[in-house]
């Protein structure tokens, strides 16, 4: 006779019950970028929105990012830090293989012995994280589940790159996913377009300069190391970020059941301010939707967007607790994922 597994039994549906950011206290301005770049500050707001962003001090670790993130997420959804499950961690600037971030932060946190794991998305690992956060929860393998995503980006920057200089922030941001009686997080769509893998990627691989046995970076003029940076092919990133993610967020509104006008809150990755005005136009967003655009002071700070921009829209009011929001992620890979979720 075959045995016969038994039925999972998690909550009947998802929801997002707590939101948490942290920005690091330096920020920079675009004239500090200026003393790197032969460029103008009218021409980095115009080309991307940026007036400034954070940069993470020693100090300022991923980890401790994480922690300061986390821990005001699970305070705003009102649990104990032992009711984590699992913890979830969205970045590309761990620099550490192995172990994933994520167990020590789980550690420090306070969450006793959760699942714990990274996951690499690029600039869609926060929306990554928050469908595999919700897929837990109604399957029943977690009961609260701490998702975060985290980047100090200015440590993968080329400061000399005039394309990319002005770009990338630090940041973490972080949300705690629980149990609902309603539905609260629409489906996902989420995909790759692999095929378009080197329009955003890093200059170098890791090992790219091992000799024998010995690894060894190279220098630049001023006989500093020069660091593996990201860097993207603008233009073919704007079109397909601008043509190609609209359609995607439109099917996730669909796959939700919810129209443009019911809407009260946009809040895509926060990588350029005229892609979220394209995305804006293209979704034919009535004005009374509340749009993220942390952009402009935040910079991009990849995993960590959506996240800090979704805390920012609840901190001012421009959005509040109830409402229905359109998020989407997307970014290198090229990956994305979009999702229609109420706000914490």
């Amino acid at each position: 006779m075959t045995a016969k597994i038994s039925p999972t039994k998690g909550a009947p549906y998802a929801r997002i019950l707590g939101v948490g950011g942290y920005r690091p206290t330096r920020v920079v301005s675009n004239e500090v970028i200026l003393e790197r770049i032969d460029s103008s500050d009218e021409w980095i707001r115009t080309r991307s929105g940026i007036a400034s962003r954070h940069w993470a001090g020693p100090e300022e670790t991923v980890a401790e990012m994480s922690l300061a993130a986390g821990g005001k997420a699970i305070a705003a959804a009102g649990i104990d830090a032992s009711a984590i499950d699992a913890v979830v961690v969205a970045t590309v600037s761990h620099f550490k293989q192995t172990p994933a971030i994520a167990t020590e932060i789980a550690h420090r946190i306070g969450a006793g012995k959760p699942a714990a794991f990274d996951i690499s998305a690029g600039c869609a690992g926060f929306a990554y994280g928050l469908t595999l956060a919700k897929s837990l929860v109604v399957d029943g393998s977690a009961s609260y589940v701490l998702v975060i995503g985290v980047e100090r980006l200015s440590d993968l920057t080329d400061k000399s790159d005039r394309s990319t200089a002005f770009l990338f922030g630090d940041g973490a941001g972080a949300v705690v996913v629980g149990p609902s009686q309603e539905p609260a997080m629409g489906p996902t769509i989420w995909g790759s377009e692999g095929d378009k893998a080197d329009t955003i990627t890093q200059t170098v691989a890791w090992d790219s300069f091992r000799t024998g046995d010995t690894l060894r970076m190279p220098l630049d003029d001023n006989g500093e190391v020069k660091f593996p940076a990201i860097t993207q092919e603008g233009q073919a990133v704007f079109r397909w970020a601008v043509f190609e993610m609209a359609k995607v967020a439109q099917e996730a509104l669909d796959a939700a059941g919810i129209t443009a006008d019911q809407l009260d809150a946009f809040i895509p990755h926060q990588a350029n301010m005229r892609i979220i005005d394209a995305m804006i136009k293209a979704l034919k967003l009535p004005d009374h939707v509340a749009v993220a655009r942390d952009v402009e002071t935040t910079g991009n700070t990849s995993a960590a967007s959506i996240p800090l921009a979704m805390e920012r829209l609840l901190d001012t009011g421009e959005a509040k607790s109830g409402d229905t929001a359109l998020v989407i992620g997307f970014g290198a890979g090229l990956v994305y994922a979009a999702a229609v979720v109420t706000l914490p």
